[in-house]
């Protein structure tokens, strides 16, 4: 089977101090990063061992923190990035990291979605990692969060990153109505597809790839059909991923995050970004 896997595992850290983010300035205990590591190492065997049975990922690492800091998250997506039947491995990073390492990476498959946090690092800063990864031919894609306060900053970073980079916005929907008409306006100039991600979509009973081919692995082991959904299907060790894709309609009432309704079966977005879907690159960007 074709499947696309989210994973996300104990770590909880993060060397930022976003006040919009639940683990900034988080520590993780020697025990907790241990369990970590060593969870990530069944995951990335597990996944070679598929090769076998004509299996074939693409692979998210959405982690609750910074991933790259670690050694064990960079090594995985070196060695994943070469498997032949893995087809994309891309990660969601604050670009924080040295990136020398990146040059093992197989160019053609690894991908960073890469999210700027203005009040964090130096706008040069940020934009030398952006560099770094062109220079090396791997797809990227910058965003941020649209908080109202960030405006200047996110103007700036868009003037510097070079035109065929896409910089996505996260609308900022912790209060209702936030943003003025004025304000949407400036925003989808920056990002054309800022509306899709500034509304929530009806989403209970609606099919969606999620649990179908698309499962959130937790290092445990354990899988969910869905990030924000609860529910354990099964587990991925003990059941394999055969025996628990099935068709599973949504039971959330509403679907408001990118890696959420970009599974919806009636979402435009799987066409607009294309192979760039998991990095959030849209296809008109990276053709």
């Amino acid at each position: 089977m074709r499947a696309t896997l989210y994973y996300r595992g104990k770590l909880s850290s993060c060397n930022y101090d976003c006040p919009y983010c639940p683990f900034s300035k988080t520590v993780d205990s020697k025990e907790t990063l241990n369990v970590d590591e060593q969870q990530l190492r069944q995951f990335v065997n597990w996944v070679r061992e598929q090769e076998i049975h004509g299996h074939r990922f693409s692979i998210f690492f959405n982690p609750y923190g910074e991933a790259l800091v670690r050694r064990w998250y960079r090594e995985a997506m070196v060695e994943l990035s070469h498997m032949t039947h893995v087809d994309k491995v891309a990660i969601q990073t604050n670009l924080s990291v040295k990136l020398d390492w990146a040059s093992e990476l197989h160019v053609d498959k690894a991908a960073f979605w890469a999210t700027y946090h203005p009040r964090e690092t130096k706008e040069t800063s940020f934009v030398n990692q952006c560099m770094t990864l062109r220079q090396m031919g791997l797809s990227f894609s910058v965003g941020t969060v649209g908080l109202r306060s960030a405006f200047p900053a996110i103007e700036s970073m868009r003037n510097a990153l070079p035109d065929d980079v896409y910089m996505w916005i996260n609308a900022f929907k912790d209060r209702p109505n936030y943003y003025t008409p004025d304000e949407i306006k400036f925003l989808k100039d920056i990002d054309p597809f800022f509306e899709g991600n500034l509304q929530d979509y009806d989403s209970l009973g609606k099919r969606c790839a999620a649990g179908t081919d698309v499962f959130y692995v937790q290092g445990s082991g354990h899988v969910k059909r869905c990030y924000k959904d609860r529910r354990i299907i099964g587990h991925l060790y003990r059941d394999g991923l055969q025996a628990l894709a099935k068709d599973r309609p949504c039971g959330m009432k509403k679907c408001g995050c990118y890696i959420g309704y970009i599974h919806m079966q009636d979402s435009p977005f799987r066409e607009t970004f294309g192979t760039g879907l998991l990095e959030r690159n849209p296809t008109f960007i990276h053709q």
